[in-house]
């Protein structure tokens, strides 16, 4: 019943996520895949088939628990749950993890073979924003050329089930030229009745009921949605949908800002801390998405399908939206029992 899809393509310019909603009174939303915000790799030596170092740094995109960090090399693609080829020449079968900071505890667990590492302590929640951990005794590629690493960190000790966050990285073996990274395109994009801070893997709720609607005070529910992306262009949200129906009974959609007129048969929604009536929250985060006009005012509303209601023009940080919906009917509403689906739609520019 619910569909969330992440087109992950960097042949492509545009990302499109979907996120469908349920109201009846309302809702239903999805949950994103978890990307590393910031990582990057440091060689020691970048020759051919030199002994050396390599020094990983990585951010957290939120407090998750975290057991075990898997370290895989490839010669194709940075990308998880793809074919990995090991790199010619390359080895970690005698790597040395020789310091550790931010999230510390970790050793190297078994399994270990010529491309892939396992990094394990005991399951604990992080409350770092930055780790950092250095392998020693490494053997690069035996021939010039890029290659790749995966990180992904997991709550189990032993890098099994399903990973919290990940982030691939690109590396070049060459007699002249170090580089350290590079960032895929992402976006990222989640919504539901509650999530925890901005971590979409607690998503939670997916549907809301208004219950029996009054002609005496107006009726009210919100949902939250998380964004992130490092799309050039930024990115927009819009939300799609009939107002409320009943068969052939509507609720009227407010088509411009009205204030909540309870008496009076209306539906609208914003995304913004409202005291008449007390409902929402102001957008939260470190990221730089604003609200469109029509939907940024306190105690106005508005609803008409197809409209953008946040928007950034640049690359971004996470910021949450919290969306609040109010709902009014007159005496003469006919009885029914009223619902309708809304789509949110995030899409991203690269």
């Amino acid at each position: 019943m619910s569909r969330f899809d992440t087109i992950r393509n960097i042949k492509y310019r545009r990302l499109l996520l979907v996120v469908p909603l349920i109201l009846v009174g309302l809702l239903y939303f999805s949950r994103a895949y978890g990307a590393l915000p910031q990582r990057s790799i440091t060689i020691g030596d970048n020759l051919p088939s030199a002994v050396t170092s390599y020094l990983f740094s990585t951010d957290l995109s939120s407090a998750v628990t975290v057991g075990s960090i898997k370290v895989e090399f490839c010669s194709n693609s940075p990308l998880p749950n793809e074919p990995c080829f090991v790199p010619n020449g390359f080895d970690l079968s005698s790597a040395v993890l020789s310091s550790q900071t931010g999230e510390t505890g970790f050793s190297i667990g078994p399994g270990t073979d010529a491309h892939t590492l396992v990094l394990t302590r005991a399951p604990a929640l992080t409350t770092a924003t930055t780790l950092t951990f250095t392998l020693d005794t490494v053997t690069n590629p035996s021939a010039p050329g890029a290659y790749f690493a995966r990180l992904q960190t997991f709550p189990t000790a032993d890098a099994s089930g399903p990973d919290n966050n990940f982030g691939g990285l690109a590396l070049e073996i060459s007699s002249t030229l170090q580089v350290s990274a590079t960032v895929p395109p992402y976006l990222l994009f989640c919504g539901g009745v509650t999530i925890t801070g901005f971590d979409c893997d607690t998503v939670s709720g997916n549907y809301i009921n208004f219950g029996n609607f009054l002609t005496s005070s107006a009726k009210t529910a919100t949902t939250e949605m998380v964004t992130a992306t490092n799309a050039g262009s930024g990115f927009n949200i819009t939300v799609n949908g009939p107002t409320l129906t009943s068969g052939n009974n509507v609720i009227p959609a407010m088509a411009a800002q009205d204030v909540s007129r309870p008496g009076v048969s209306q539906f609208g929604l914003n995304l913004v801390a409202n005291t008449t009536p007390s409902v929402g929250v102001n957008p939260q985060g470190t990221g730089l998405a604003t609200v469109t006009p029509g939907y940024s005012n306190p105690d106005l509303y508005k609803y008409v399908s197809g409209d953008t209601i946040a928007t950034r023009t640049d690359s971004d940080e996470f910021k949450k939206f919290t969306v609040s919906y109010v709902v009014n009917i007159s005496a003469a509403q006919p009885v029914g029992v009223y619902v309708t689906t809304l789509s949110y739609i995030c899409l991203a520019n690269f």
